[in-house]
């Protein structure tokens, strides 16, 4: 495939997005992108589609889009978390379900022991599910207080594990709350609670079914995208990503 630079990766629309209602056509007509443009990761963002510009600065574009990022998971009207290699990103609720498929995690919060007891979350993963399965949605400092993860330390385990349930849609962010004088602070969610219409529908989808609804719409953003290409975006085996794109 020829070499592409990260801004051949934008969506370019007739008009420039200015409202949370225009956010969220966006992320439904894309499917999946994320917040901030970043290299090596071959999405549309919304702060190119507010802005039109591909270099980040912190102007009313970029607080204008961190503003909708508490708002429309919040609301349920989009996930919003760390997934695409562990970077801000939003999935739309015709997508979700898909990729909830292909992590095997259209689940119920009871089935955070399972999950432990095969391998597929840490221990830390486990007390932060634990946590919000018991109390609802969190505001990072009270979720931390309920692990037992306030020290430095344990804030760096917390970055890791939160980053670990985001990463497989066991955790979604849901909002911020202003917990000290600094910035305000992200609140999470399990996305069994806050997505479960979307939950329902994923435990009707093969993990084959929706790598190929991916794949095919990806397609549709990106014509000239590869396997390889695919694999290493979506964390799927190369040979997945063939199969997918061969249905």
């Amino acid at each position: 495939m020829p070499r592409r630079s990260d801004g051949d990766y934008e969506i370019r629309s007739s008009r420039r997005l200015t409202t949370i209602a225009d956010a969220m056509r966006f992320i439904e007509i894309v499917g999946f992108c994320v917040l901030f443009p970043v290299k090596n990761i071959p999405l549309p963002s919304l702060y190119y589609a507010v802005s039109r510009r591909q270099v980040v600065h912190w102007d009313k574009s970029a607080k204008l889009i961190w503003n909708w990022k508490d708002e429309l998971p919040k609301k349920s009207r989009s996930f919003y978390g760390k997934y695409f290699k562990g970077r801000g990103s939003f999935i739309s609720l015709k997508f979700l379900p898909y990729f909830l498929a292909t992590h095997g995690t259209a689940i119920e919060p009871r089935e955070s022991e399972t999950f432990y007891k095969t391998g597929r979350i840490s221990h830390d993963a486990l007390e932060l599910w634990l946590a919000l399965a018991k109390n609802g949605p969190l505001p990072t400092l009270e979720l931390r207080h309920a692990c037992k993860m306030e020290s430095q330390a344990g804030n760096k385990r917390f970055k890791k594990a939160i980053l670990e349930l985001q990463g497989l849609l066991i955790v979604t962010h849901s909002g911020a709350e202003q917990e000290t004088e600094a910035w305000a602070s992200n609140c999470f969610d399990l996305v069994a609670r806050g997505f479960s219409k979307q939950v329902g529908e994923a435990r009707q989808i093969s993990a084959e079914e929706a790598r190929v609804a991916i794949a095919v719409k990806y397609k549709t953003l990106y014509p000239r995208a590869v396997a390889a290409q695919i694999s290493r975006l979506f964390g799927w085996a190369k040979a997945q990503a063939v199969a997918a794109l061969a249905l």
